[in-house]
This record gives structure tokens, sequence and C-alpha cells, in this order.
């Protein structure tokens, strides 16, 4: 290389040759000259040197160093002949200045020239400095030198703080240079071995293993606790552009989203390899639950969530002023991770019941839990607000969860067999309930609906000191859909059996009346719509039962259509069979009703169903129109079978009396068994008894047919007006 001159020689000599210090326009156009010629030779060399390094790839152990002091100096005695060319010469040389105005042009592109030179200088120095930063594994350094390169190539405005890479004339020159593209191959080839080289030294200090069998799987994480040099790898790995999806993926597939969904068993040591590695297993079934009963134990959840955390903090190192590693990790994973948490953890395991949420301390457990992603920087406390949210909902979240839980009880109670029953009011007869009305009548009432009362009265317990002023107790509303859900559900779940057998539609009307009364009862405990709910359920109640009592009716109708007379001279054997065929279906029905329904509701029914079966026999003997001796009194021992047995039917005998036709079937035995002057007497001028049950013409249809023509019977007849 040629020997360096002294600094401003060129400028000396032109400036000062003559003696007088005058500057001309020959000496500088010659000191021009003479720093061209220094440049072209110096970037034939620089040239030479490139083309070496990126062209030819030809061994070249030339430093970039030497070409950079050169081009220093150049560049420093180029500017002072631009100053002096301003300042001396064309202030001067008035003739000149055409002149030295195209050589201040000529200096100018000889020193854009010069800084190109020193910009591919500079690049090709920096990749000799990653070489050497290679060799010391010296990371931190490397990342930086990388950063260098791709500002130096690319035109990033700034590097090292605010020094200016280069101008733009001199990036768009480069740009066109033929070693920018070979450059800029270099520096990927570079980027990409570094980030290889940390993501394998990386994964030699965090080592995550997955291990899959038929029906289960074993994750491993082994963290380094060497700390020095897993934060510099880490460090150097997690900035731009590094992506760390694939960790991200194995952490919330593998482990994350596991130890929240299945029962997990972790093991979790800290004496691995001589005590220079922490690692947590993790083993679990990978067969998809399929009953809420394999949801793992919200406070196992947690503790496995924390041994995550801590297994991996070692690499939780801060990588920018603003950022962590694992708030990185956690813009990719907190999502999906607080979603799956609250929607399939925590509210699960809210409390069901009173008992279960006065021991609770789950509130307290998802605070703790968010101080510590807080605190590890995986979530930012005033936009990811899940867990927040989750406490400040838990209470609606409680009564929400006791409430379903409730009504899916109900419904549970609503499936079960009415014919399942119980005595309720058993000292409550039907002297005290007509002087007292708020008393419940005693009868039977199925099992389930006494369960149903008793889950009711457990609602009405539960505590209601945490809702504000202004909010409404949802207490109130859930007894009305329990309630409306009864009323719906069982005429559905129970249909076949209400309409076939008659104690069922026996035991849901008085299960209806005994809610009924319960809500009375508890009519200052602000149950929605009481009054309508109420009469809503004595009116299903009533429905069903008289639908069974006008079954019943249809019953012993249907008997007494078969009643036929086998003549006017005798009775015959069928209706005698028929008459003892409706009362054994009453006797049938009293065996079912007797001890289930309240006693005045019972005798009301039964003394409906007698009249029924009355009314219809007194009916058929009025369609006979002649009526011997011999019919009269087979017609009278029919009736007495009737007359004796009936009674039988209620509690007190004496109660048949309520029935509309027993003083009618009475009086026709006797008019049956009477003369014709007794009828008369009976009637008494339109006064007498059978007036309470007769018309007149009935009396006198069944004077026609009970006697012959006879002057007696046409004046017994005038006399029955």
């Amino acid at each position: 290389m040629e020997e360096e001159a002294p600094r401003f020689k060129v400028l000396e000599e032109a400036f000062n040759g003559n003696g007088d210090g005058c500057a001309n326009v020959e000496a500088t156009q010659s000191a021009i000259l003479k720093v061209l010629t220094r440049v072209n030779r110096f970037q034939l060399r620089v040239r030479k040197h490139i083309e070496d390094n990126y062209t030819e790839f030809m061994p070249n152990n030339t430093s970039p160093d030497i070409f950079l002091e050169e081009s220093g100096s150049l560049n420093r005695e180029i500017h002072d002949m631009l100053e002096n060319l301003g300042s001396d010469g064309l202030d001067a040389l008035d003739e000149a200045k055409i002149k030295m105005a195209g050589n201040g042009r000529q200096l100018r592109e000889i020193l854009l020239g010069l800084g190109v030179s020193e910009h591919v200088l500079r690049i090709d120095e920096l990749f000799q400095c990653v070489e050497e930063a290679k060799a010391t594994k010296d990371y931190l350094v490397l990342l930086d030198l990388v950063g260098r390169l791709r500002a130096f190539i690319y035109g990033d405005d700034s590097v090292d703080g605010d020094a200016q890479v280069a101008t733009p004339e001199v990036r768009r020159i480069f740009k066109a240079l033929e070693c920018y593209e070979t450059i800029k191959v270099k520096y990927h080839v570079q980027a990409y071995m570094l980030q290889q080289s940390l993501q394998e030294r990386f994964d030699r200090l965090v080592q995550l293993q997955c291990k899959s069998f038929p029906t289960s799987r074993c994750v491993t994480l082994q963290v380094s606790r060497d700390q020095t040099q897993l934060q510099d790898i880490v460090q150097a790995l997690f900035q731009e552009p590094y992506n760390p999806a694939r960790l991200c993926e194995f952490l919330l597939d593998n482990c994350i989203e596991p130890v929240i969904m299945r029962p997990v068993m972790a093991d979790y040591s800290e004496e691995v390899d001589g005590g220079s590695f922490v690692r947590l297993s993790l083993s679990y079934a990978t067969k998809e639950p399929s009953s809420a009963q394999l949801r793992p134990n919200y406070k196992q959840v947690l503790e496995n969530l924390r041994l995550l955390l801590q297994t991996l903090a070692g690499i939780n190192c801060s990588v920018s002023s603003d950022q962590h590693v694992f708030g990185i990790i956690g813009d990719h994973v907190k999502d999906k991770m607080l979603k799956l948490l609250v929607d399939e953890c925590l509210i699960p395991a809210v409390p069901e019941s009173t008992e279960e949420y006065q021991a609770s301390t789950l509130c307290e457990d998802v605070a703790q839990l968010e101080q510590l992603l807080v605190d590890s920087f995986i979530i930012n406390p005033e936009h990811d607000r899940a867990l927040g949210q989750f406490v400040e909902k838990y209470e609606t979240y409680y009564r929400n969860r006791m409430f379903r839980r409730v009504l899916e009880t109900a419904r549970e109670i609503i499936q079960r067999d009415l014919q399942d029953m119980v005595l309720v009011a058993p000292n409550n007869h039907s002297a005290e309930v007509a002087n007292d009305p708020f008393l419940f009548p005693r009868c039977m009432i199925s099992k389930s609906a006494q369960d149903f009362v008793k889950l009711m009265d457990r609602i009405l317990r539960q505590p209601t000191d945490k809702l504000g002023d202004q909010e409404a107790d949802p207490i109130a509303g859930v007894i009305s859909v329990m309630l409306h859900t009864y009323i719906d559900e069982v005429p559905k779940v129970h249909r076949k059996l209400l309409e076939s057998i008659p104690q069922q539609a026996v035991l849901f009307h008085n299960n209806c009346m005994f809610f009924t009364h319960w809500v009375a009862q508890h009519a200052n405990k602000g149950i929605e719509s009481l009054a309508a709910l109420a009469k809503t359920l004595q009116a299903t109640g009533q429905q069903h039962f008289r639908v069974q009592v006008d079954y019943q009716s249809s019953i012993l109708m249907g008997i007494m259509q078969e009643f036929e007379f086998e003549s006017t001279h005798t009775l015959g054997s069928g209706p005698l069979k028929l008459v003892r065929q409706c009362l054994r279906q009453l006797e049938l029905l009293k065996n079912v009703w007797a001890n289930v329904l309240p006693e005045t509701v019972y005798n009301a029914t039964f003394c409906e169903l007698i009249n029924t079966f009355v009314a219809e026999l007194i009916r058929r003997v009025f369609t006979l129109r002649d009526i011997s001796a011999q019919m009269a009194c087979e017609l009278s021992d029919l009736i007495d079978v009737v007359l004796q047995r009936a009674p039988s039917l209620f509690r007190e005998p004496n109660e048949v009396v309520q029935v509309l036709s027993w003083l009618k079937l009475q009086q026709l035995k006797a008019m049956l068994n009477a003369s014709l002057m007794e009828i008369t007497e009976l009637w008494g001028d339109g006064v007498g008894p059978l007036t309470a049950s007769y018309k007149s013409d009935e009396i006198k249809h069944l004077i026609r047919a009970l006697f012959q023509d006879t002057d007696w019977r046409a004046k017994a007849i005038t006399q029955i007006v």
C-alpha cells in the first residue's frame, strides 16, 4: 500500500507552492487530480477486496480496518479542499468560478464514492466481528452485531443510538452494487445460523418432552438452574423477529389445557442431575372426559398451574424495558387459558349449596392466582379482567349454580313415582279444619311432593344479606319457576298413570293443594305472582282430579247401560248383578281414595259418584210402563241392596244423606211397597214428603205403572197435582 502522506499534504503544495499563499485555478486542479488519483487507486483496492469476499469468494485475509482508516483520511482531505475552494479560490478568482464549481462537483462525486466504499467496508467489518463473536459464543454481542448488519444493509435510520448509518444517496448507490444481493444472502445466513444456534442452546437448557401412550400422555419440562447462561440465551432468543409460537403451542396443548380440563398427576423436583435442573412431570389420560365426575378439583388445578410457572420461572427475564418473556408467552396463550380456566374450572367449582358456600375459599384462591399471573407478567391487570370479573360475579354464579342445581333436583323429584306416599297433618281432621281454614287437612301426598317442599324451604333459607338495596331477590323467582315446572311436567311425565290409575290423580290433586297451602304460608317471602300461582296450582290439581272423577262416572254409566229388564213381570238376575257391579266399583275406589283424599273432598266426590249411579237407577225404573207386583217387590229388593251398602262407602255412614238422589231412592222403594192410598197420602196434595224429590208427572207415571186402570187409580191421579 502507498505510504500515507501527512495530513493536507496535497493542499499545502497547491495553495502555498508560489510562496505568497495565493491559490489559483491551476493549483487547485492539480490538487484535485492528485486526490482523484489516490481515490481511484483506493477504490480499485476496495473493489478487489469486495469482489474477493462477496463475488469470487477467494481467500482474503485483508482487514477492512486498513481501508476504513484510509477512507477516513481521504474524506477529511476532500472536505477541507471543498472548504478552501469556497472561502479562498472562488471569491478571489471570479473568472474561474465555472471551472472551480466543476471541480467542486467532481470532489463531491469522489466523496460520494468514498462514502459507498466506506459503507461496504463497515458491513465487511461487522461480518468479521460476527465470526469473532461466534468463536466466543457471546450471543448478546452476536445479536447486536446482526442487528447492526441489518441496519447497514436495509437502510435503517439509526444504529448505535442516534448515529446515522448512511445518507440516502449512499444507500441508493449501495443497493445498486453487484455485491448487494450477495451481502443480503450472507446476512440472512448469519441471522438464521444465529437463530438456530440460540434455539439449540435454548433447547438444551429448557427441555420439553411429550411421550404419548395409547390411553395416556406424560409431559416433562426440565429447566436449567444456571440462571446466567439461561437468561443470556433467553434474552438473545426472544428478540425480534423470534416467534415463540411453537413453545406456546406446546405449553398450551400439552400442559395448560390438560391441567385445567383433566385430572393430572404432577411431580415436581429441584434435584435433577445433581441439582442443575428443575423438572416438572405431568401425567394424564388422553381419553376425552365423559362425565363431570372426571373434572379435577379447582385447588389442584391452581396448584399445578403454580408449579408450571415455578418450573419455567428461570426463563422469565426482561427482554426490553417494558417486556418480559412470560409477557410474550402470555400474548399467545392467555386468552384461551383464561377462558378455559373460568369456563371449565372456576365456574363448575362455584358452590351449589349454603354449606359449600360458607366453607368455600374460591374467591381468595382466584385473587391469589390473578396476582401471581400479574407478578409473572403473563396478564395485564388493566386489560385481562377475566379472573377479576369472575370474582366480581361470584355471587351471581353461586346463585345461578344453586338454582340450576335446585331445578335439576326438582326435575329429578318430578320423575319419581307419585304412588310412593306419606301421611301429612295426621291430627287435622275435618272438624278441626272446618274451624280453622288455615289448617291443611289430613291426607296423603307423594313423598316426592314432600321432598319438593323441603327443597323450597331450603331455598328460602338461603342468605340474602349480600344483595344490594336495589337488587331483586332471585329466590322469589326460582320458587315460582319450580312450581310452574311441577305443574307443567308432572302431567307429561306421569300422563298414562294419571289417566289409568285413580290413586295417581288423587295424589297429584293433593300435592297441588299441599303446594297451594305452602305458598299461602309463605306469602311474606316475596314469591313472584303469588296469587296467580296459588290459583294455577288449585286449578291444575282440580282439573286432573275432575278428569278422574268423570272417568269413574263414565265407568258407572257404562255398567248401567246394560241395565235391562227381562220382562214386564220379572226383574231377572241381570239388573241385580249390574247394581252389585257398580257398588263393587265404588268399593274398590273407596279402597284407594278413602285414606288418601281429605275427608271432605272424599265425601263430596263419593256423593257425586253415588248420585250418578242412583240417578241412573231411578231413571231406568221410571222407564217401565207396567210394573207387576212381583216386579215391584224385586225392584224394592234391588234398591234395598243399594240403600244397605252405599252408606258403608263413607267413614261416617250418615254422610250418605248428602247424596242428592238418596232421599228420592228411599222414597222410590217406599212407593214400590205402598198402596195407592199411601202414595196419595205421601204426596199430600202437593205438600207431602214426596214433593221434595218428585214432580207430579213422575208420581202419576209410577201410579199408572204399579196399579191397574180403575176408578180408584183415576181418582188418585186426579189428586196428584
